[in-house]
């Protein structure tokens, strides 16, 4: 037996709420109907306390979007929600999305509606996923929102691939670079501090440093590790605060060698492609470009969209403070405030979301081609600067004998 809280409504429409001990929450659900009362919530009075680690918890955006589709299709088929629920519960294969299936096929039997009992798991289901199931089920398309929302997902997730691929060859690149520079400063210089014992004199700044350096790395190594993970850590907490993610986002954009433009491109397609889908499930255009702005992955873009909210409240157009937002291209406001004009939004937002993905594409091959020769120039320079410091000694003797 477990304990359950529960909030109801009475015939009279008076709110009531408690405990009670049953074994599942359909049980409590069947006991409160017994009592006449209407189901708004149930949840368990004792949550667990195991130490649960999030990152391995994490639902794969594919896995998602196959289970999306597996939906829609029982659904299309005229399947019952709860069997179709059950069904996708035993095959699907990752372990926390199942668990997050068995929890909504629970709150459903509860009395829930299936968008309600979605929401209750937000790291699983986000905004745009529940908007749009609750737009499906408002206007009894359901299968359609699930096959749109699948959609999105593999489009999502086929961009991010992308954009990881791109940064695999810097990332091996200055991970070597950094192999290459630890071994140098661990092995190469104390053999040339010894030699640099029996010169007369002070040895040059750059030489000097380098010594220190290599001091540092073997005598007191776990200093740079405690300070590199210090530097981590509040890069991230700043990263993440309401005050460093603007800051950080609006830098992104601005990142020369093609890199800012990759990342506004890939914001746009997402900013593009989720309020196509938003729109074309029926969800209230508010609403929609408020989600829209939330899941495009840039503060920029986010701040935008309450100019954006704030014009429509006022009578006037979507696309008018977009041409005045600096994070979207001209052409973008122009095809937005075509398709506000001809009633074609969400095909007008496809397309542009088309033509960005094409150009994400395009513009992660110009990324990595730009990249090779400039990773191959830092790390001769690393290796360079090196050398250099221990031959100085050397030349300066080499002209004091001269």
């Amino acid at each position: 037996m477990a304990t359950y809280t529960f909030k109801a409504m009475d015939l009279a429409g008076l709110p009531a709420k408690g405990e009670v001990e049953a074994e599942s929450k359909q049980q409590v659900a069947d006991q409160l109907k017994e009592r006449g009362l209407i189901v708004v919530d149930i949840a368990h009075k004792y949550r667990s306390k195991e130490i649960s680690l999030s990152f391995l918890n994490r639902v794969n955006p594919k896995d998602l979007a196959v289970a999306s589709r597996q939906l829609a299709t029982m659904v299309t088929s005229g399947m019952a929600i709860m069997r179709a629920l059950h069904v996708l519960e035993q095959q699907t294969q990752s372990k926390p999305l199942r668990e997050a299936i068995a929890a909504v096929r629970k709150d459903v039997e509860a009395g829930l509606l299936l968008s309600d009992a979605l929401e209750r798991h937000p790291k699983v289901f986000g905004p745009l996923y529940v908007s749009m199931v609750r737009a499906g089920e408002t206007g009894g398309v359901l299968e359609d929102c699930l096959m749109r929302v699948a959609d999105q997902l593999e489009k999502d997730a086929a961009l991010r691939r992308q954009v990881r691929a791109a940064m695999v060859y810097p990332s091996v690149i200055i991970s070597f670079a950094v192999i290459v520079l630890l071994a140098l400063v661990t092995f190469l210089i104390p053999v040339f501090k010894s030699v640099f014992k029996t010169f007369p004199g002070k040895l040059p700044a750059l030489t000097q440093f380098m010594v220190n350096f290599s001091d540092l790395v073997k005598g007191q190594w776990y200093l740079l590790i405690f300070g590199f993970i210090a530097i981590v850590v509040g890069f991230i907490s700043w990263k993440r605060s309401s005050f460093g993610r603007p800051m950080w986002d609006a830098f992104k954009l601005r990142v020369p060698m093609k890199i800012g433009d990759v990342v506004q491109k890939v914001s746009i397609a997402r900013w593009s492609r989720t309020l196509a889908s938003l729109t074309s499930a029926g969800v209230p255009i508010l609403q929609a470009i408020d989600i829209t702005g939330k899941t495009a992955g840039n503060a920029v873009i986010e701040n935008s969209m309450g100019d954006v909210i704030a014009s429509i409240k006022g009578g006037g157009s979507i696309a008018a403070p977009l041409k005045e937002a600096g994070a979207f291209p001209a052409m973008v406001a122009q095809m937005v405030g075509v398709g506000e004009e001809t009633g074609a939004l969400d095909t007008m937002l496809e397309k542009v979301a088309d033509f960005y993905d094409s150009e994400v594409e395009a513009a992660v091959k110009a990324l990595t081609s730009i990249m090779e020769p400039v990773m191959i120039i830092v790390v001769g320079g690393i290796v360079g600067v090196i050398v250099i410091s221990m031959y100085l000694p050397l030349f300066s003797i080499y002209n004091s004998i001269k």
